[in-house]
């Protein structure tokens, strides 16, 4: 009798699990999340930089953004931030880019803790005024009943000019007394969700 009931109760709290995550709105952990992107310049010299803050989350019809505090580029020299602040992304104008897709959520919900799936999503990117779509390569892993990731599985290789952002470049590449700056900047993510 006592095993009967606590399988019961055990099922009973699977199943509201399951159901509160199917309702719930996914929202981003800042803390635990990353977007990093690399800058080349002189043709073979590469430096990971990222955002520090991360704003996001998913509804529970699988509308999924993410936003971007573009202030909070850190590259680990503050007057190379200053400048990208200023000269590259603009933030007085343009001060956030924001990332959106449309996620079908039913197969990350059946997924078992520790379970994997690779979704391949369009992604749109609203960055200095301008949007571009991009297909983005993802790993979807479900940690517990109320966490799961999101990374991907190969860089999102932007292009600086789709966002008016090469002007920006050759200032901060004459400023710096570089010979270039690649216009092409692969991004990665590591994205942890919390339903609530």
């Amino acid at each position: 009798m006592f095993n009967r009931s606590l399988c019961k109760t055990l099922a009973f709290l699977l199943l509201a699990g399951a159901s509160l995550s199917a309702r719930a709105n996914w929202y981003l952990d800042g803390e635990s999340s990353r977007l990093s992107f690399i800058s080349t310049k002189n043709a073979n010299i590469s430096e990971v930089q990222r955002f520090l803050v991360l704003h996001g989350k998913v509804s529970p019809k699988g509308f999924a953004e993410v936003e971007v505090e573009l202030e909070s580029v850190n590259s680990g020299i503050p007057l190379r931030d200053e400048r990208m602040r200023k000269d590259l992304f603009d933030i007085q104008t343009f001060p956030e880019a924001l990332i959106t897709t449309q996620i079908d959520l039913r197969p990350i919900n059946d997924l078992a803790p520790g379970a994997q799936l690779e979704l391949r999503l369009p992604l749109t990117v609203n960055l200095h005024g301008k949007t571009h779509d991009y297909n983005a390569e993802l790993l979807a892993t479900r940690l517990d009943d109320r966490r799961f990731q999101v990374v991907t599985l190969e860089p999102l290789v932007i292009n600086a000019a789709d966002f008016d952002l090469a002007p920006g470049l050759e200032s901060l590449r004459k400023v710096a007394g570089l010979s270039a700056i690649s216009l092409s900047v692969p991004v990665g993510a590591v994205l942890i969700f919390t339903a609530r």
